[in-house]
């Protein structure tokens, strides 16, 4: 009975991808002669040969074909429980302290770190209160080690995981005189009332993206804490306010409020983990940025892959 080991179906894969044995053995870090020696090996324990001696780039039989297939299933599915099991060896030492500077994001987040506890039952999690300090710098500095933004900014030692991307809309109680226009233009809010969360004005899409361009100011900026309060307000006519499509959906669906696209193409931000460099591949790290994306995806209406950049 023949038996074919992952060594082997390792080889066959970089015999492959690079062509030629020298090479091969190079990628598997062996001498080419015990490379050769190795495929001997293998092709006397199943009696068929792998592939046509001096050939470049090296041309397979139906049998190298055949246990190539076997590779492409196999070793895939052998690196990810490797990394599964270096996730929960690594589990028992791991510390994230977050913060949140997206307002909206505790509808996802809150059940990703819940089945993150259960998954990673040692690591330390908590979540940073308030916005009274600015949390990138701190995570440089080693008093964060994970912040949920919109925002990326250069900065030093900083690496951010694309989460993903979301429509920035524009909410209007449903009478309201623009929900006739198909989407809007930045003119368009010249005379509105704007609601928005007491952020600064930089870190707002509808001014980033879409008011500041087009150099148009709304009639007036109001505040308001809570997503739910903005909403309310919205749908008394108090005014008109941009938030996420995730965050209006349930609304909209109701018939609470009316909903518009900024611009035909719509607004697209990007939702972002950061993390400091040197802990980015940490496992704890990689087991809550899956759990992150699983939870977006299981819970949020109109998000879509971000695209890396």
């Amino acid at each position: 009975m023949s038996h074919i080991e992952l060594r082997h179906l390792r080889t066959l894969v970089a015999l492959r991808d690079t062509g030629s044995l020298v090479e091969a053995a190079d990628r598997v870090f062996l001498t080419q002669s015990a490379l050769s020696h190795q495929i001997k090996e293998l092709e006397s324990r199943i009696g068929c040969t792998l592939f046509v001696r001096k050939t470049r780039p090296v041309r397979f039989t139906s049998a190298g074909t055949r246990l190539l297939k076997l590779a492409d299933e196999v070793l895939p599915r052998v690196h990810s429980t490797e990394l599964d099991l270096q996730r929960l060896a690594g589990g028992e030492s791991g510390r994230i302290f977050m913060a949140i500077e997206c307002h909206s994001c505790f509808e996802w987040l809150l059940p990703a770190i819940d089945t993150y506890r259960d998954q990673w039952p040692d690591v330390e999690l908590d979540i940073a209160s308030g916005f009274h300090f600015a949390p990138l710098p701190a995570l440089a500095r080693g008093d964060l080690d994970l912040v949920i933004t919109a925002d990326p900014v250069e900065e030093l030692g900083v690496h951010y995981f694309p989460l993903f991307s979301y429509e920035a809309q524009l909410a209007m109680c449903k009478d309201h005189v623009l929900v006739a226009r198909e989407w809007l233009e930045p003119m368009d809010l010249s005379q509105e009332v704007l609601i928005s969360y007491p952020v600064d004005r930089s870190r707002l899409d509808l001014f980033t993206s879409f008011l500041d361009p087009a150099g148009v100011e709304p009639k007036r900026v109001r505040h308001a804490e809570l997503t739910t309060m903005i909403v309310q307000l919205v749908a008394s006519g108090r005014g008109v306010a941009c938030l996420p499509n995730w965050a209006l959906h349930e609304y909209s669906e109701k018939d609470y409020l009316a909903v518009r696209s900024l611009g035909e193409e719509g607004v697209w931000p990007t939702l972002y983990a950061a993390v400091r460099k040197d802990q980015a591949t940490a496992p704890f790290i990689e087991g809550f940025i899956e759990v992150a994306k699983t939870s977006c995806f299981e819970n949020l209406v109109g998000i879509v892959t971000a695209e890396l950049g």
